[in-house]
């Protein structure tokens, strides 16, 4: 299975998981209980049969029901806390191709104190809405370096749409931003179509950039983008990535506003 196809199951079953997360979660926590209980056998109850210890491990449930939801909070606490790990070591591991890859997208000041990674799908309705963020931030900070990362999760529409949007960096990367915004912004769906038509309102030519897209180099460069998110657990978009956190949703300008502030008191890439 393509990673695109697995994002794009990730988006359908994100809502159930947590429920089944939660049953997990649960079982776990009875299955360590009755690990420990079955100890007891082995050390000084090796006379009881199964039936008086299951009785005992009930009983015990049914008197002390706080035992498995104090259970619940540490092995999620725990997981939670392995999860971040992993994306932290993740993010270190892939810096240099998640902020300073030749195939991405670079708007605002190229050679800004601060980096912002925006993912995002020319279909997704947050997306839009955070483009109005996104377009504040780059007006208010002029340190601010802005790298997005063509992430087509929504369908087959999305992934031509960013195949041209590819080409149209290759061709014209200083008029992408107009590209960009047009497509983002336009209404209805995102897709060939109303992405050539774009690209040819920038200037571009459909012969160009069938050409360009025939090179292989979109696919690839999507095929990055699907690679860091896989690395960084990211099944959605918008989500962004600033000095060492990685943000999902469309939080709003304040809390991105208050990111890359702390990131320009820090005076480093990563704080």
């Amino acid at each position: 299975m393509s990673y695109q196809s697995r994002a794009l199951r990730s988006r359908a079953v994100a809502a159930p998981l947590s429920a089944l997360r939660i049953s997990i979660l649960a079982l776990s926590a009875l299955l360590a209980l009755t690990a420990l209980m079955f100890g007891i056998r082995s050390a000084a109850a090796e006379e009881m049969d199964r039936a008086q210890i299951e009785k005992i491990i009930r009983e015990y449930l049914v008197q002390n029901p706080e035992v498995i939801t104090d259970a619940l909070t540490e092995l999620d606490r725990r997981q939670k806390a392995a999860e971040e790990a992993a994306r932290k070591t993740a993010l270190t591991e892939s810096a240099d191709i998640l902020f300073n890859s030749a195939r991405q997208v670079v708007l605002g000041n190229p050679k800004g104190s601060v980096t912002l990674v925006e993912f995002f799908d020319y279909n997704c309705g947050y997306c839009k809405r955070a483009h109005a963020d996104m377009v504040r931030l780059l007006d208010e900070e002029p340190e601010l370096r802005m790298v997005l990362k063509e992430f087509p999760v929504l369908g087959e529409g999305s992934v031509e749409a960013a195949k041209i949007a590819v080409a149209v960096n290759m061709l014209a990367p200083e008029k992408y931003g107009e590209f960009h915004e047009a497509l983002l912004m336009i209404r209805g769906r995102a897709n060939k179509e109303s992405a050539l038509k774009a690209a040819t309102d920038i200037g571009l030519s459909a012969e160009e950039i069938a050409n360009a897209v025939s090179t292989g180099e979109a696919g690839q460069t999507i095929d990055e983008s699907y690679t860091l998110a896989n690395r960084l657990g990211l099944t959605g978009t918008p989500s962004y990535v600033i000095g060492d956190e990685v943000i999902s949703g469309a939080v709003g300008y304040d809390h991105l506003k208050a990111k890359v502030d702390a990131l320009k008191d820090c005076g480093a890439t990563t704080c």
